[in-house]
């Protein structure tokens, strides 16, 4: 039986603060008073190298300051794990990647964040297009596996309280975040 190639992955957590961050703005608690750098902490954010390609899992307000401090030059593609403002703000930053790459970025997510991405990104897909706009190309996710120029993603449904939210296997790396309930089948998913 032909076993699966492996595939290298090396993966970077661009934050791993809540919603607001780490410190919190007005905050005087021990941690967001604290002068250890580990209490430091961007949105959450995670970014994959595979075959030498740049993916990124949630692209939130601090999108643009992650990319800068990776000194990421390419980016194949963006996925989304849900439509809340520390997942998605940051995308009006990709239009550097569209600039240097000559094309769209590719954005994968489910229909209902799709939405709001147009809802809240409206100047991105008008009919007139002031010059230097970020340029996305939308691609739907139905919870069924994918794949990009090969690798292979699988969607893992989960919720965020009652929100249903989106993780990402690739390999055997399983990314989740925003979660408090993982059905038991989205768990056996190969």
């Amino acid at each position: 039986m032909n076993q699966p190639e492996m595939i290298k992955i090396e993966a970077t957590l661009l934050g791993t603060g809540t919603s607001q961050g780490v410190p919190v703005i007005a905050c005087d608690c021990d941690v967001c008073q604290s002068s250890n750098p580990k209490d430091k902490r961007l949105r959450s954010s995670l970014l994959l190298k595979i075959n030498d390609q740049n993916f990124v899992i949630d692209a939130g307000p601090d999108f643009r300051a992650q990319m800068l401090r990776e000194n990421v030059i390419s980016l194949r593609a963006i996925f989304l794990t849900h439509e809340h403002v520390d997942h998605i703000f940051g995308l009006d930053d990709i239009r550097s990647f569209n600039w240097t790459q000559k094309h769209p970025t590719d954005i994968y997510a489910e229909e209902r964040v799709q939405e709001a991405i147009k809802r809240i990104f409206h100047y991105v897909f008008a009919n007139f297009k002031y010059p230097g706009v970020p340029k996305m190309k939308l691609h739907l996710i139905n919870g069924n596996k994918f794949k990009i120029d090969g690798i292979e993603f699988i969607p893992i449904r989960c919720f965020h309280h009652k929100l249903p939210v989106y993780g990402f296997r690739v390999g055997d790396l399983t990314y989740i975040t925003d979660t408090n309930f993982i059905p038991s089948e989205e768990l056996e998913k190969n």
